[in-house]
């Protein structure tokens, strides 16, 4: 009989068969890889192996959830939710602010943040590796979160060795910088001229703990005591990710839950200042027209980028430690919001305690020393509970009836816009205004110990996350000893370190800070979402979502992924290169003469360094495509995680086994199986299939699993013992 007849006879005989087990597998129910068991060709009520993974594949484990939760936690509630958010928060409008800021929080957020969740509990890799499986070719995203992950960490524990040094000088009554320093010459004693000219915290920051010079290009020498406390602060690090996460997950415990216990401490203290309800109340109070500023905008998305740590690789690597089955999505909604609300904590406290009208204890003392009279007093005005328009009464009445005398009582008009307006961000928050806010307080070097011990619990939860998104990928990629290589790396972290202890040092924090993350972490994360939604599939993406989670994802994130997030991220990294180039590079410069700021602009050396660190940071992207397009490069898929490389094939094998018998069972003496039909993959609806030709086995994100499918009539021995899909 020929061939073709055979065929159409096999064929019309098994019309009554049921479903193979690959089109099981893409019904709308999910399968419990545990406890669920498959029917096979009529025999009822036999089980076929399950599909498992493997609880315990020598990869680290987190000891519990929480362990994890606060992990993910320390890393993204950091420095910039206590000094960035705020200043952001009354620059642009207050409450208005909120409303873009969440907003961008729903749509780019929390589904990139799930993303890189997804990604590295699925393939439980570090960054590199993760990025090698997704797409070998775009393997460079790893290499270059690396990259941004060591400049990051250089100067960010610089800003935690500035804390530690406060923290230890806040040991003493009084606080070293509530007073200005008396300078004697003879029998005549006055007042050092810099800080007489600035303020008493303002002088100590400058002179007496960064004792920094007026430019750039002059070095002035290494400070002793910076490089002490960045020696301290690297040992910090070193003790607590030494063992990896054994030692980190422990740390986590206290450093990302103390912070919230000093904020809520300072939330109380400054509800019970003077002025503190109308700093409140103007923060709530929504400026809307500020809402239609584009600037508003960006700046509301690069922070939401910045808070979740997209891009550094440490959210990756913190999830590749996870059991594959864990609820990734619970994790990414939950941090994201917990982040939110710290960043919305932070901001009250700053609110409330740096509005206090000191002016108010003024008057009160010329009261009782009948300096000014009581008749000057409007009889509504409540000392108890001065508001800014009671002050701005008095100070209009004591100006005007004091006129010659005026200037000599000191007053200063309190307008509280004015007041917030002088909340500068970043370390002059820190080390200036809040600093100088506690020095008011009872009991001030209680509440500085409280603030500063929190400033570096934050920056270490942060720094965790960082130096695990480098030692991880490397561990993951390379035999290694952990120990040595976590020490290696922190040794020579802070000899590079000794850049930023230089009494120039501050300015190479500002000029790393501004070029050496920004636009080189926003590339990566854009191409982290094309790879992710684009070349490997947003369609087999929320496939393996819900075999890994045992549910499928909201339908949103489809179109979340695969559209809105590539559009915003593409708008940001417009604004973002637009606001570079119209904005003119340089630094603000403290000049001692003139006992202020004033802004210069990089030399050209300096300019060079600021292009050399996002160009460096960006190398890898195109080095590695380039190398791997033409062969010249490991697609890096012989170092995926041996338990994943276990997995795949086992479930692989399970299935053609349940295939085998299927089919065997189900065909009469004689015949030969049918093969199965390819698996087809669901539409977000779930009843669309998917082209199974548009799945190119020489596309990018082709592996050691997914090469050329062998047709069931050409005899071929593979050299793995991965049996590939039919195409017949």
């Amino acid at each position: 009989m020929p061939k073709n007849s055979k065929v159409t006879q096999r064929e019309q005989s098994h019309e009554h068969v049921t479903e193979s087990v690959a089109d099981l597998l893409a019904h709308e129910e999910p399968l419990d890889y545990k406890n669920s068991s498959l029917n096979v060709g009529g025999a009822a009520g036999k089980k076929v192996p399950q599909i498992e993974v493997p609880e315990n594949d020598g990869r680290p484990a987190w000891n519990s959830k929480l362990q994890y939760i606060l992990a993910q936690v320390g890393f993204s509630v950091g420095l910039g939710n206590v000094w960035r958010f705020p200043y952001l928060c009354q620059k642009n409008g207050g409450g208005a602010y909120l409303v873009p800021y969440f907003i961008l929080l729903i749509i780019i957020g929390i589904p990139l943040f799930f993303l890189e969740l997804a990604v590295g509990q699925k393939i439980r890799r570090g960054s590199i590796g993760v990025w090698n499986y997704v797409c070998p070719r775009l393997g460079g995203i790893g290499m270059s979160s690396l990259m941004v992950c060591g400049f990051v960490g250089l100067y960010y524990n610089v800003i935690i060795g500035w804390s530690i040094f406060y923290f230890f000088q806040s040991f003493q009554y009084p606080l070293p910088w509530s007073d200005c320093p008396i300078r004697k010459n003879g029998t005549l004693a006055i007042v050092e001229p810099e800080c007489d000219k600035s303020s008493a915290t303002t002088y100590f920051w400058y002179r007496q703990t960064l004792n920094t010079t007026s430019t750039i290009a002059e070095s002035g020498g290494l400070n002793v005591k910076m490089t002490l406390s960045l020696l301290v602060a690297w040992i910090i690090v070193c003790l607590a990710v030494i063992k990896g996460i054994a030692s980190s997950g422990k740390v986590m415990y206290f450093s990302s839950l103390f912070p919230y216990v000093v904020l809520f401490c300072f939330l109380v203290r400054g509800l019970m200042l003077k002025g503190s309800v109308d700093g409140i109340a103007h923060m709530f109070t929504p400026k809307l027209e500020k809402m239609l500023e584009p600037q508003v905008w960006r700046e509301a998305a690069t922070q939401v980028f910045f808070a979740l740590g997209l891009g550094f690789g440490g959210v990756i690597a913190f999830s590749s430690y996870n059991k594959i089955d864990n609820n990734c999505h619970f994790d990414a909604v939950l941090v994201s919001f917990i982040n939110f609300f710290t960043s919305i904590l932070a901001t009250l406290v700053v609110f409330a305690v740096l509005v206090e009208n000191q002016n108010a204890e003024k008057i009160l003392g010329y009261l009782n020393s009948n300096v000014l009279s009581h008749d000057l007093i409007p009889p509504h005005v409540n000392f108890s509970h001065l508001t800014t328009s009671d002050y701005a009464e008095m100070y209009g009445v004591i100006k005007t009836v004091k006129e010659d005398g005026f200037a000599q009582l000191g007053l200063e008009p309190c307008v509280l816009v004015d007041e917030l307006n002088k909340a500068v961000q970043g370390t002059g928050l820190a080390f200036i205004a809040f600093t100088e806010a506690m020095t008011h307080f009872p009991a001030s070097p209680f509440w500085s110990v409280m603030f500063f011990f929190m400033l570096i619990n934050l920056g270490l939860g942060s720094m965790i996350g960082t130096m695990t998104g480098i030692t991880t990928p490397v561990l993951d990629a390379y035999k290694v000893q952990k120990e040595l290589f976590t020490v290696c790396c922190c040794i020579v972290a802070f000899f590079c370190g000794l850049l930023f202890v230089q009494r120039s040092g501050n300015y190479f924090v500002t000029m790393f800070d501004d070029y050496s993350a920004g636009l080189p972490l926003t590339v990566v994360v854009i191409l982290e979402n094309v790879s992710v939604a684009w070349i490997y599939g947003t369609k087999r993406f929320m496939q393996d979502l819900e075999d890994m989670l045992g549910f499928r994802p909201c339908i949103i994130y489809f179109y979340l992924w695969k559209y809105v997030s590539p559009l915003c991220l593409i708008v940001l990294i417009s604004a973002t290169v637009i606001e570079m180039a119209i904005s003119p590079p340089g630094y603000n410069a403290w000049v001692q003469e003139l006992a202020q700021e004033r802004f210069q602009s990089y030399p050209p050396w300096a300019l060079a360094m600021c292009f050399a660190l996002i160009i460096v940071a960006m190398l890898p992207l195109p080095v590695v495509f380039i190398a791997r397009h033409f062969n010249l490069m490991s697609d890096g898929s012989n170092k995926l995680s041996v338990s994943y490389r276990k997995t795949m094939m086992k479930d692989m094998s399970n299935l053609e086994e349940q295939d085998e018998a299927r089919f065997i069972l189900g065909a009469k003496p004689g015949e030969a199986p049918i093969a199965p039909a390819r698996r087809p993959y669901l539409t977000p609806g779930g009843n669309k299939p998917m082209d199974p030709n548009s799945l190119s086995p020489n596309s990018c994100y082709g592996t050691s699993y997914q090469n050329a499918a062998i047709s069931p009539t050409t005899p071929s021995t593979p050299d793995t013992p991965v049996t590939p899909e039919s195409d017949s």
